[in-house]
Parts: structure tokens; sequence; C-alpha cells
């Protein structure tokens, strides 16, 4: 069971286990915001309520550019897996403008690609080629992306996932 964690301003941290939230709770640094009413945690003097989202007492400042860290998991999950070429299932990532020509390691240049569509490209780009890229990459956004732990979501944390949207 995983918590929500938001700072003062509603504004979504992020995602801890039960277990660290309930002890910011229990230590003053956090209100129950929701609450799991049909799993309350047991110990040995009295019975809490398990968190499912959790306000920070203090005010924590969330910084306003959060950038995503470029990662070949994070370009393949943006893409759905899919090639950015031929649609076909991904595997590996692909430089739009290869390394060995000045290519970055950019959101902007990395798109996924199948194995197949990989090997044939080589070291050449998509125009010497005469392909097409199915959709222009971009860096993703959201709080799935600058919030780590919000992929797998509980249907409480809706409300505040919305706000920060």
């Amino acid at each position: 069971m995983r918590t929500l964690v938001l700072n003062a301003g509603y504004e979504p941290l992020a995602v801890v286990s039960f277990k660290r939230a309930l002890v910011l709770v229990m230590n003053e640094k956090a209100t129950i915001i929701e609450q799991v009413e049909e799993e309350p945690v047991w110990g040995t003097t009295r019975t809490y309520d398990r968190p499912a989202v959790i306000i920070l007492t203090r005010y924590v400042r969330v910084p306003g550019g959060r950038r995503v860290p470029v990662t070949r998991r994070g370009v393949l999950r943006r893409d759905g897996h899919r090639c950015g070429y031929c649609a076909k299932s991904a595997s590996t990532i692909d430089h739009i403008l290869p390394r060995s020509r000045g290519g970055a390691d950019s959101w902007e240049n990395l798109v996924a690609c199948c194995l197949r569509c990989n090997n044939v490209k080589g070291d050449r780009t998509p125009q010497e080629m005469g392909w097409e890229l199915r959709s222009l990459p971009r860096p993703p956004r959201g709080t799935s992306w600058t919030v780590r732990g919000t992929d797998r979501t509980d249907p409480r944390w809706e409300p505040y996932l919305a706000l920060a949207a």
C-alpha cells in the first residue's frame, strides 16, 4: 500500500510507503487527508488509520521547472513501447541524429525503436533513409513524470493529482 504526500499548497511531492507516511503522522509532521477505511494499522496500544493521502504540516516548495531525467526506460515509456518509425513493438532506443554526428542524449533526439529499424538505420538520419517519425519527440510532462511513483495510482489520489495538472 502506497501513500501520496502533498505539501501545504496541495502539490504532490512523492509517493511513499504507508509505514513512512504513518511515521510522519505520528511525529506530527503530516496530517492524514484520505485514509483506507477497511484496513486499519494495529499497534501495541492502539489502532491507527492507514493513510492513503497525507499533507505535510510545514510548507515544502516544489521547484517550478522540474526536469525529468532522460533514461532508456523513460523514452520507451513515453513512446508506449512502440517504434517511432514503423509502430511495431520497441525494445531499444535510437538517436535521431546519431551520436557520432553530434546527436545529444535528449528527449528531443531519442525515440523508441524496434531492433530491425535500429539495425537498418545504423549511423544515418531518418531523412537520409527516407523515413518519417510517427510523432515529434518531446520531453514528457505531467505529475506521473515529475512525482515519483504516481504511475500506479490509487483512486483516492485522483483529485489531488488533477489539482497539480
